[in-house]
């Protein structure tokens, strides 16, 4: 049996993915996220004292906190299988993706493990993230004056 037989076995075999499916889900899951942060920034906001900005950055960090105690629960693996992009584009994915590696190299120590490998899964995202703003501030600077 040579490869290509081989391929159109396993292709025969294998399930299918329901595309329309995994999107209307991932839409639906994300909008629920974002209906949680509207949510969360309401009720920081009837705080007396905080602005909209702090209320912002307070609905970040507590989703950036959940996600990484479901993930150390070991309830988001199991979300993000069924769930898809609604819930691993958001920032709580980025959040799982470093506490997943936290997590999965604790035995090895502080430093040798958890320092050396947090970023192992969400580091291209951090890398990319920061050249894509110094680029596009540099086009901004130069075609619209900063």
């Amino acid at each position: 049996m040579n490869k290509q037989e081989y391929k159109k076995i396993v292709d025969k075999h294998s399930p299918k993915e329901n595309k329309v499916k995994n999107m209307i889900i991932a839409f639906l899951v994300g909008g629920l996220v974002g209906l949680i942060g509207e949510v969360l920034i309401k009720v920081y906001l009837m705080i007396d004292g905080v602005s909209q900005s702090v209320a912002v950055s307070l609905m970040m960090v507590t989703i950036i906190f959940l996600a990484c105690l479901f993930t150390a629960l070991g309830f988001f693996d199991n979300w993000v299988s069924k769930a898809g992009a609604g819930l691993f584009i958001p920032i709580s994915g980025f959040a799982h993706a470093t506490t997943s590696s936290a997590l999965e190299y604790k035995h090895e120590g502080l430093v040798m493990g958890i320092g050396s490998n947090i970023f192992k899964l969400s580091g291209s995202v951090i890398l990319y993230g920061v050249v894509a703003a110094y680029v596009f501030g540099i086009i901004r600077f130069v075609f619209f004056g900063g």
